[in-house]
């Protein structure tokens, strides 16, 4: 008899986190690696935040926390969700939790019932289908194209939802493809999920401040108000303010929803870390420059990579409107063989050699749901940005 919970047989390890993995034991070979998997900012965390942290902890703040956020932190989510997206909640709205993934993870298993639908716009990220598994949900994807910019389209998206529907998700900006959704193409969206009421929707807004060339981000409880008691509102601390390691995440909603997710918040932890409670909430309320400033670095980022694809013959890519991360089509590299003798039929083909042969690290489309595609994160320095392209390049331009 199996030790291992049928529950585990659908659901994957990440292939983001599988990339990392690989590269790191490249690393410990004593071979160079570029990483481009991660999707994790190279910036410190805030001098004010880790400040907060420090003087919490010679305060004693080293008990055990509420449940679901600590006044002071839940007090700043309410102010952030109204200076940022004019949302109006109350404490008994918000829960916090171990990172944005948690927040997604506890909310399917509180309201996922076993062959419930979620709808889940592709390219996604890789958990997104997992956790709707692990829940007992059915992942149902709906392709959005290169060639509409990754979005989702309103009548792709009608044509998905059935009388098993329970949630929709919505990420824009998305990883792994930095497409993000207009005010006008949200409210189109939203026209969609008025005419379905009794389906859910998860707003996974985790890259909000990682936007570029004057576009405005919008949420779609904002965008929508008749929607405001159907949609989960998901943020965090981690990507906009460089705060990976800190595991923190959050989100607002209607309160039985709330509660519910709260529940399974106290099942599966004892609440944040006090300490990383207080750092949050000095990043919410402190100083935000640097969010514009860190994201003027980022366009930076994207247009030298944009350029440096834009010479590889067999290559292509979308300009992405936000997040960190680009999403070269290499269709035009499928059938040929690798300086070191590998076939390239798929994109898993493409990112094995590319790392074995030239030491980058990137992740196949396959991940993501769409092929034959490579996501690539710029959320690292100039430096390895130029040599990740030029082995890229090198990469593809040695293929026969």
């Amino acid at each position: 008899m199996s030790a291992i919970s049928d529950r585990l047989k659908n659901v994957s390890i990440s292939a983001s986190a599988a990339m990392t993995q690989r590269a790191r034991e490249l690393a410990a070979n004593g071979i160079k690696v570029i990483s481009l998997s991660s999707g994790e900012p190279d910036f410190p965390t805030p001098a004010h935040a880790i400040e907060a942290a420090h003087v919490a902890a010679l305060a004693g703040d080293t008990k055990y926390p509420p449940m679901d956020g600590t006044p002071a932190l839940k007090a700043a989510i309410i102010r952030k969700f109204k200076r940022d997206n004019n949302l109006d909640y109350d404490a008994s709205q918000i829960v916090v939790s171990g990172g944005g993934k948690q927040v997604i993870f506890n909310a399917m298993l509180a309201t996922c019932n076993p062959g419930d639908e979620v709808v889940i716009p592709t390219p996604s990220w890789v958990s997104y289908a997992d956790i709707v598994k692990f829940a007992g949900g059915v992942p149902v994807a709906v392709p959005c194209h290169e060639q509409t910019g990754f979005k989702l389209r309103p009548e792709d998206l009608e044509a998905a939802i059935t009388p098993r529907t329970k949630w929709l998700f919505l990420n824009f900006p998305n990883n792994p493809t930095g497409a993000a959704c207009s005010r006008a193409e949200m409210a189109s969206i939203a026209e969609v999920m008025l005419r379905h009421p009794n389906v859910w929707i998860m707003t996974d807004d985790i890259y909000e401040h990682l936007v570029y060339d004057d576009f405005q981000f919008c949420t779609i409880a904002e965008v929508e108000p008749r929607l405001y008691e159907r949609v989960l509102t998901m943020n965090g601390v981690s990507k906009a303010y460089a705060m990976t390691g800190w595991r923190l995440g959050f989100c607002a909603g209607p309160k039985e929803l709330i509660s519910a997710v709260s529940n399974v918040n106290g099942q599966n932890g004892g609440g944040i870390a006090t300490l990383t409670q207080a750092a949050a909430t000095a990043a919410l309320d402190g100083p935000q420059d640097l969010l514009k400033e860190r994201a003027a670095i980022y366009k930076e980022r994207r247009d030298f990579v944009l350029d440096r694809l834009s010479e590889v013959e067999g290559l292509r890519c979308h300009r992405p409107d936000g997040a960190f991360y680009l999403y070269p089509n290499m269709s035009g590299l499928i059938g040929k063989t690798s300086k070191g003798g590998r076939k390239i039929e798929t994109d898993v083909d493409f990112v094995m050699a590319l790392v074995d042969e030239h030491h980058v690290a990137t992740v196949q489309g396959a991940a993501y749901g769409m092929s034959p595609f490579f996501r690539i994160s710029y959320a690292t320095s100039m430096e390895k940005l130029g040599e990740g392209c030029a082995r890229i390049a090198q990469f593809c331009r040695d293929m026969c």
